[in-house]
């Protein structure tokens, strides 16, 4: 479109011209001592115009040739930009590939270049997570030190680098107190940072600061639910482990607990082994009560027997009435409520739950109730068969019940720990 313009423009200044020249008939007479000399005031245009574009070529001649050195450096610093975008590239396609022993030596000669801050931050980084996935630690360090040097102003790459291959070897305290140089408004900007402190705090054992890491992390959505709630179970059941010896202390963190949290099943669980193994069977046994109404769970009840030093008529009523007409063939309730009549010295109710618990899954620990159940009837041959049954179901790890375990044998998905 431009050229089209151009060319109409040209031509229509060409007509004009043409039909100036035509009918323009003066002239110029030039006097220089003895010469004089006669054009026609087109000639005379038309030598200016000549003239003129001789003297414009020969300025911008002189111009390119005075700009030429600062034009070659441009060129120069251009080539040099250029290429160290192009090496920082390929260092950073090179460790996303996982070839590291390339990536390292790109990212180090990419260090060559003198470019910005950033760009010397961005190499480092690479170069040292490069050595470190090769144990190759004194070289490591030598880039994080590079990082810290060259880069001052990089204080959050530097201290999230650092810190998170500092916990790849467990060295929590290390990597605690570089995220503690950063202020409050970085660690609080960045779900990067918040997760390397709760990966340095599960390792620490800090479990009351990884709960509240947890429910930050949450808000932002930067967990997802599965993750964030086997994180919670891991540290209740390591504050319970913590706190299980002292009443006041027990009561105290219970009552924190948020009352969703204290409806979870495994929550719940850890709760009221704690209070069991404290002879609060009372309180043990609404929290087991409290959880299953809202959520049943089979290994829940299977510990509602195993504390009967409170009302544990009561106990019967509230398991009959409120759980037994919905779930008539969970093994681990009917054991339970053949436990506790074994307990209220309901003989004949105890045999009928716990043969009901054995028709539903074989178990050792119901061959063993009815065992002891035969023995205070007077059933001695009968409970020997029991035992003799229990024995070998106890040799078949799928047969038994949860119910004897502790608030130190948990099940394996609970300790699972998703950094």
């Amino acid at each position: 479109m431009k050229l089209i313009f151009w060319l109409l423009t040209l031509i229509i200044a060409a007509g004009i011209i043409a039909f100036a020249t035509k009918y323009n008939e003066g002239y110029v007479v030039l006097v220089a001592q003895e010469y004089r000399i006669e054009l026609t005031l087109n000639m005379l245009l038309v030598l200016q115009i000549i003239l003129f574009s001789i003297f414009y070529f020969l300025l911008r001649i002189i111009i390119a040739t005075l700009k030429l050195p600062s034009n070659i450096r441009k060129f120069r610093i251009k080539k040099n930009h250029e290429n160290a975008n192009l090496t920082l590239l390929n260092a950073i396609k090179e460790f996303l590939e996982g070839r590291y022993v390339k990536a390292e030596k790109t990212a180090k000669k990419a260090l060559k270049f003198k470019e910005s801050s950033e760009f010397i931050a961005i190499n480092a980084t690479i170069a040292a997570r490069s050595a470190h996935k090769l144990n190759r630690n004194s070289k490591r360090d030598g880039f994080i030190s590079v990082l810290e040097k060259k880069a001052p102003d990089e204080k959050a790459l530097y201290a999230i680098t650092k810190s998170e291959l500092l916990l790849d070897e467990n060295r929590y305290e290390e990597a605690l107190n570089i995220l503690d140089t950063l202020n409050n408004v970085e660690k609080n900007q960045q779900n990067a940072i918040l997760r390397l402190e709760l990966k340095a705090h599960q390792q620490a054992n800090n479990w009351e600061k990884v709960l509240d890491l947890v429910n930050k992390l949450t808000k932002r959505n930067a967990l997802n639910k599965i993750q964030a709630e086997e994180l919670r179970h891991r540290a209740h059941l390591e504050n319970f482990k913590n706190i299980a010896w002292n009443k006041q202390l027990l009561k105290r963190y219970w009552r924190n607990i948020p009352s969703i949290e204290k409806e979870n099943s495994t929550i719940a669980y850890f709760g009221a082994q704690s209070y069991i193994a404290l002879g609060d069977c009372e309180t043990a046994s609404k929290i087991i009560e409290n959880s299953l109404d809202k959520n049943w769970n089979s290994e829940l009840v299977s510990i509602y027997a195993d504390c009967m030093e409170g009302n544990v008529i009561r106990q019967i009523e509230y398991a009959e009435t409120w759980w037994l007409k919905f779930y008539p063939r969970d093994f681990n309730l009917l054991l339970s409520l053949g436990k506790l009549c074994i307990k209220s010295e309901m003989w004949s109710k105890a045999q009928n739950y716990l043969e009901a618990s054995l028709a539903v899954k074989s178990s050792y620990e119901a061959h063993l109730m009815l065992a002891l159940l035969n023995e205070k009837t007077g059933k001695p041959e009968i409970a020997k068969d029991h035992y003799t049954k229990g024995l070998k179901a106890s040799q078949n790890p799928g047969s038994g019940t949860l119910s004897g375990k502790t608030i130190d044998s948990i099940p394996t998905k609970v300790l699972i720990n998703k950094s």
